[in-house]
């Protein structure tokens, strides 16, 4: 007596790929692949693209303030709370704000090492509150003591500021 042959199994005639179908992970545990590792940016060249993006037109809006009319201090002071918004949201669109293009340095994501998104560069931007809260120690933490250099709005964020 002859039986039919037995029925591939199921998802055709081939097993499974092992490890569950996945690819696996790239060497060394870097999102950037290969092993590669990160240049992250400096101190210096960080607190340059700040001074640039938050800093440089609220120092003039205070001078203009004081010496020649309060209400075109007002006006320009504005002015600089806008033009800090915008760095914040380029921070996260491209990764690079004004001051940090000026620096050659960028912002991006620890897990994807991709810019974190316009939103998140706002969120980013408001967490360094935090950094500011006990006399600038979380600046002074992420820059000089960190090994990622990582501020502490950058640890709440899960971003690094490398070498563009």
């Amino acid at each position: 007596m002859s039986y039919p042959p037995t029925p591939p199994p199921p998802g055709g005639s081939f097993p499974p790929p092992p490890g569950g179908g996945y690819p696996p992970p790239p060497p060394g545990g870097s999102p950037y692949g290969g092993g590669a590792t990160r240049d992250y940016a400096e101190p210096g060249p960080r607190a340059l693209a700040g001074l640039v993006d938050y800093f440089g037109l609220l120092i003039l809006a205070i001078i203009v303030q004081v010496a020649i009319s309060a209400t075109l201090g007002a006006l320009l002071l504005l002015v600089a709370v806008g033009f800090g918004f915008y760095n914040a949201y380029l921070n996260g669109e491209s990764g690079q704000s004004i001051g940090k293009k000026m620096q050659n340095i960028k912002v991006v994501s620890m897990e994807t090492g991709a810019p974190i998104g316009g939103g998140l560069g706002i969120v980013r931007a408001l967490c360094h509150i935090v950094d500011n809260i006990i006399c600038y120690f979380g600046y002074i933490f992420g820059l000089f003591i960190d090994k990622e250099k990582q501020t502490i709005a950058d640890k709440i964020m899960k971003t690094v500021v490398l070498k563009a």
